[in-house]
C-alpha cells in the first residue's frame, strides 16, 4: 500500500494528515502554538515553534497510523503565506517571524513603489506594494533593524524553512514564492529588476520550483526525530490558498472557490494570466504547472469570528466543553437565533487592516447600527455577515475580470457552518456547494507529492479521481433583498470612515505602540 504525507503549516497550528492514493484519511494530528502581537498592528510568531509542531504531529500521524514508514511514496507542504523567516550563520532563525497579518510596512510599501515604479512593479508581480508581502517585511528589517539584516544568510517562507528543516534544502516553489512580491509571475521565476531596485541579493533566496517537483528528500536526523524513513521525496508544495485549491479540485477555469479560515479568500483558477490593474486582488502563479490564479483576500475572516468567541463567548465554550462537543456548533445555533440583517447591525471586519478591495493598512473593525435593542447574539450574527460581505467584494471583483461561475465552492473551517454557507449564498447570490475534501490543504500537498512520486499522472488527473461534489445551499430570495440593501451601507462605510482610519492610526502611533 502506498501512502502519501501532507503538512500543512498553518497561522494557529500545524496540521499533519496522511492519505491512501484514494485521498482518503488514514490519520490526522494538529499542534497548536501562540500568535505574538507586541504593537497595535503587529503579529510574530517563533520559527521552531513550527518546527516543533510538525514533529510532535508527524510522530502521532506515525503513532495512530501504525503504517510502515517506507510505504510513505512523497510528502507535500503547505503553509502560511507571505511570512518572513531569516536565518543567520548556523542557520537558525535570528529573529520571530513577521507573518503575513503585519501591518507595520506601510512606509515601506511606498519606498518600493517609489524604486521599482507603480506600474512597473504591478507589470512584474502582478500586485501593487502590501503590507503583508515579504518584500515589504525585508526592507523594514533593512531600514529598523540593520544590525539584523547584516546577519542575514538566508531568507525563507514558513514551510520552506519546515522544508529546510525536513531536507537541508533551501527552496520554495512557484505559488508561494509569488506572495514575496519578488517573483517575475508571468516569467514565474525571481525578478532580477525587483531585487536590483530593492538591492536584495539573490543569493538569499531559496531556489523556485514548480509545485509538484522534488525539490529534496528526508534526511536522516529529521527522520529520526519525525517517525519517518530517510529519503522520502518532498516536493514544492503550495502556499496555503493555493493548497487548498488544489485540494478542493480549483484546477480548471471557471471554478472558483471561497475560503473561510483566518483569512478570507475568495480564488479562481486561470489558464492564462489575467492582472487587475487597481491592483485590488491578487493574482498568483497557480500551484497547477503553467497555470495561475487570481485571489481576493479578506484580512480577518475566521480571525474575526475567533476574537469574538474568545473574547465576548467565554460561558458557551465552557458549556460547549462540558456536553464535548464543538463550541462553533452551539455559537452558530446562538447567531442563527439572530434574524438575517442581525437586526439591523453591520460589522466591518478589518481588525488587521485588509486588502480587498482596500489596501489599507489603517482600517479597524466597525460595528455600525448598535443601539440598546442588540444582543450579543446579533453581535455574533453581524459578525458573521460582515465577513461574508467583504468576500463579497472578492467576488465582484473577480466577476469583473472575466470569470463568471455557475456556483462557488465553500472551503475552510467556516464551509463546516451551515448558516455561513446559507449567509454566503444569500449574500453572493450563487449557490454554494461543498465537496468531499475535509482536509484541503493538507490534501492539495499530498496530491502534489503524488503527482512529484509518480502516483499520479498530473495535478488536474488526479483532482478529477479524488474530489467529488456533494451538497449545495442556494440563495433565499427573502434574504437576498434584505442583503442587497445592507451591502449598499456595508460599501458605503469605508469611504465615510476612510480619513478617520488615518487620524485613528496616528493616535495609536503616538500614545498606544
Amino acid at each position: 500500500m502506498s501512502y502519501l504525507l501532507g503538512i500543512d503549516i498553518g497561522t494557529s497550528s500545524t496540521k499533519t494528515v496522511l492519505f491512501n492514493t484514494s485521498g482518503e484519511v488514514m490519520a490526522s494530528a494538529m499542534d497548536v502554538y501562540p500568535l505574538y502581537q507586541p504593537r497595535n498592528g503587529w503579529a510574530e510568531q517563533d520559527s521552531d515553534d513550527w518546527w516543533n509542531a510538525v514533529v510532535t504531529s508527524v510522530k502521532e500521524v506515525m503513532a495512530k497510523s501504525k503504517i510502515n514508514p517506507k510505504d510513505i511514496k512523497g510528502i507535500g507542504l503547505s503553509g502560511q503565506m507571505h511570512g518572513l523567516v531569516m536565518l543567520g550563520k548556523e542557520k537558525k532563525p535570528i529573529r520571530r517571524s513577521i507573518i503575513w497579518c503585519d501591518q507595520r510596512t506601510a512606509l515601506e510599501c511606498e519606498q518600493i513603489t517609489s524604486l521599482v515604479g507603480a506600474e512597473k512593479l504591478i507589470e512584474i508581480t502582478a500586485n501593487p506594494a502590501l503590507t503583508g508581502f515579504t518584500a515589504s517585511k525585508i526592507i523594514w528589517i533593512k531600514n529598523n533593524e540593520p544590525e539584523i539584516y547584516a546577519k542575514c544568510e538566508k531568507i525563507l517562507l514558513p514551510k520552506d524553512y519546515i522544508r529546510f528543516k525536513l531536507t537541508g534544502e533551501f527552496a520554495t516553489e512557484v505559488s508561494d514564492g509569488s506572495g514575496m512580491q519578488l517573483l517575475d509571475i508571468p516569467k514565474r521565476k525571481w525578478s532580477d529588476y525587483v531585487l536590483d531596485k530593492l538591492d536584495i541579493d539573490i543569493n538569499l533566496l531559496g531556489k523556485v520550483y514548480e509545485s509538484p517537483e522534488i525539490t529534496g528528500v528526508v534526511t536522516k536526523e529529521a527522520a529520526e526525530l519525525c517517525g519517518l524513513c530517510e529519503g522520502i521525496p518532498v516536493v514544492g508544495g503550495a502556499g496555503d490558498q493555493a493548497a487548498s485549491a488544489i485540494g478542493n479540485g480549483i484546477v480548471k477555469s471557471g471554478v472558483v472557490s471561497a475560503t473561510i479560515g483566518t483569512s478570507g479568500v475568495v480564488f479562481a483558477h486561470l489558464d492564462n494570466i489575467a492582472i487587475d490593474k487597481k491592483g485590488r486582488v491578487h493574482t498568483f502563479c497557480h500551484a497547477v504547472p503553467g497555470a495561475w490564479h487570481v485571489m481576493g483576500v479578506t484580512q480577518s475572516a475566521g480571525l474575526s469570528y475567533k476574537w469574538f468567541r474568545d473574547n465576548f463567548m467565554t460561558a458557551e465554550k465552557f458549556t460547549a466543553d462540558q456536553l464535548e462537543t464543538n463550541p462553533n456548533v452551539i455559537i452558530d445555533k446562538i447567531a442563527g437565533s439572530s434574524p438575517a440583517g442581525a437586526n439591523g447591525l453591520i460589522y466591518l471586519p478589518y481588525l488587521m487592516g485588509e486588502r480587498t478591495p482596500h489596501l489599507d493598512a489603517d482600517c479597524r473593525g466597525v460595528f455600525f447600527g448598535l443601539s440598546g435593542m442588540h444582543e450579543k447574539k446579533d453581535l455574533l450574527r453581524a459578525v458573521m455577515e460582515g465577513v461574508v460581505f467583504s468576500m463579497n467584494d472578492c467576488l465582484g471583483i473577480i466577476r469583473e475580470m472575466g470569470t463568471s461561475p455557475s456556483f462557488v465552492y465553500a472551503a475552510g473551517g467556516g464551509a463546516n457552518s451551515p448558516l455561513w454557507r446559507q449567509m454566503m449564498a444569500d449574500i453572493m447570490n450563487i449557490e454554494i456547494a461543498v465537496n468531499n475534501s475535509t482536509e484541503s490543504g493538507a490534501l492539495g500537498v499530498a496530491i502534489l507529492a503524488g503527482v512529484g512520486s509518480g502516483v499520479y499522472k498530473d495535478v488536474v488527473s488526479a483532482c478529477d479521481s479524488i474530489i467529488k461534489r456533494q451538497d449545495s445551499q442556494i440563495c433565499q430570495e427573502k434574504n437576498r433583498n434584505l442583503y442587497e440593501e445592507m451591502y449598499k451601507i456595508y460599501g458605503n462605510l469605508y469611504k465615510s470612515l476612510k480619513k478617520d482610519f488615518v487620524e485613528l492610526a496616528k493616535i495609536n502611533q503616538k500614545f498606544f505602540v
